[in-house]
């Protein structure tokens, strides 16, 4: 009963999956409103929002009611600092604070940073989606060029094993050719694992449920291109580099508090404000002139720091400390960034170059095929040739498509070291048609 119960579940489970069908662009769009990395990040920023808030409630008023009610026997003595009353209410808000006042700027600073921190968790996560994206596009289209291969292949073997058994070819070429078919039939089967394995990984990155399933969608695809030049594209990548302008916020706000913590020597200027109910049980008639029942305060609360300077200096010598690590981390930062964005160039332009002979090389194996067909019509080639010449192009266009992908791969990878990924993928997408198959 138990076996039956799972395997219900099981097809319970399989028929509430959701199959998402999905183009790059969509992906992506996905991508962005549900990564858990995105999510992550976005959270955070609105944590950093709610510490502006925080820092700026010292300057907001604040109003404190409750009652100090008690019955007096003598002098109505205090009770916590204030005379015995029915209702007390007590408002308080700094007017000059400069300590809170740099703190607040500092939080905003955090806050920006936190916003850098999301567009670089969007953008990674981005390229993230079109790395698995591409991987199981590329293991789509091998699939299909296998699948082709395997065609080709048995009609090789069937043609081979007709002429074994009429004693014009070798048995070896017969068990040779079924080898060949059985090579192809095994990679045929480690293609469709690695096509689901990888729009599981998609699945996964794009935070949907575990039981959902990704088919990617047929489309056509402009090239995206980078920077003209390695110099434009480092020039580019510095100044749009979110992890730069990260890290010179988090310097930014390190400023902030050093110049919080000097600020602690000077005064800070509260506006105080207050009101007591007084009740005639607390004998204030019996040691006061005069007895009022309502009364009222305001007035402006002064402090003086005297002797703040041995706690300040050790915490101003730590932020300054801290501010020099960031200047260091920036400049190397800088340096790596540059470093970097010149070897993706590089990689970038040795991709392009690798797809240009690829792209020559099937153009040869296909104009090679068009030749055999020819003289076969005229029965100067044999079937057998014109096989062996298809499955030689079917090998050009597993070479073309894995190109193909490692060129597209590489610019993606030049754009968003430009923080010019977001843009090229959310585009609509348009191209010329796709390769003609056979």
């Amino acid at each position: 009963m138990s076996k039956v119960a799972a395997a219900l579940l099981v097809s319970l489970g399989v028929l509430n999956a959701e199959v998402h069908t999905l183009t790059l662009r969509q992906a992506v769009e996905l991508a962005l409103k549900q990564n858990p990395e995105v999510v992550l990040a976005r959270l955070d920023e609105q944590k950093a929002e709610r510490a502006i808030g925080i820092a700026r409630s010292p300057f907001l008023p604040s109003l404190v009611a409750g009652s100090g009610l008690a019955y007096s026997s003598g002098f109505p003595m205090s009770i916590e600092g204030a005379t015995p009353a029915v209702l007390q209410a007590r408002a308080i808000a700094d007017v000059f604070n400069r300590p809170q006042s740099y703190r607040i700027a500092a939080a905003r600073e955090h806050r920006r940073g936190a916003a850098l921190d999301t567009a670089a968790r969007q953008e990674q996560a981005a390229l993230r989606i079109a790395e698995l994206f591409l991987e199981a596009e590329k293991a789509a289209r091998m699939l299909e060029i296998a699948r082709r291969r395997a065609e080709i292949l048995t009609s090789v073997a069937r043609t081979v094993e007709a002429r074994a058994g009429e004693g014009r070819e070798l048995a070896i070429e017969s068990r040779r050719a079924g080898l060949s078919l059985a090579q192809a039939r095994h990679h045929i089967l480690l293609l469709e694992g690695r096509r689901r394995q990888a729009e599981a990984r998609l699945g996964a990155v794009l935070g949907l449920d575990p039981g959902d399933q990704v088919r990617l969608a047929e489309e056509e695809r402009t090239p995206r291109y980078g920077p003209a030049s390695a110099d434009a594209a480092v020039e580019q990548a510095l100044g749009q580099s979110r992890e730069l302008r990260g890290l010179e916020s988090k310097l930014a706000a390190k400023g902030f508090d050093i110049r919080a913590e000097r600020a602690g020597r000077l005064p800070r200027l509260e506006v105080v404000a207050q009101y007591g109910l007084l009740a005639r049980f607390n004998n204030y008639e019996e040691f006061f002139r005069k007895f009022q029942r309502h009364n009222g305060q305001l007035g402006v609360s002064f402090q003086i720091p005297l002797f703040a300077g041995a706690a300040i200096e050790p915490r101003v010598r730590l932020a300054e400390e801290e501010a020099a690590q960031l200047r260091v981390q920036i400049r190397s930062a800088r340096g790596r960034i540059a470093s970097e964005t010149r070897e993706l160039c590089q990689v970038a332009a040795e991709a392009e170059s690798a797809g240009e002979v690829a792209r020559l090389d099937l153009e040869v194996a296909r104009d090679q095929v068009s030749l055999l067909l020819a003289r076969m019509g005229e029965g100067r080639a044999g079937l057998k040739q014109v096989e062996e010449a298809r499955f030689a192009e079917a090998e050009k266009w597993i070479v073309f498509y894995e190109v193909a992908s490692a060129l597209e791969l590489a610019r993606l990878h030049l754009l968003e070291r430009t923080g010019a990924l977001m843009a090229a993928l959310l585009l609509p997408a348009s191209s010329p048609p796709p390769a003609p198959t056979r």
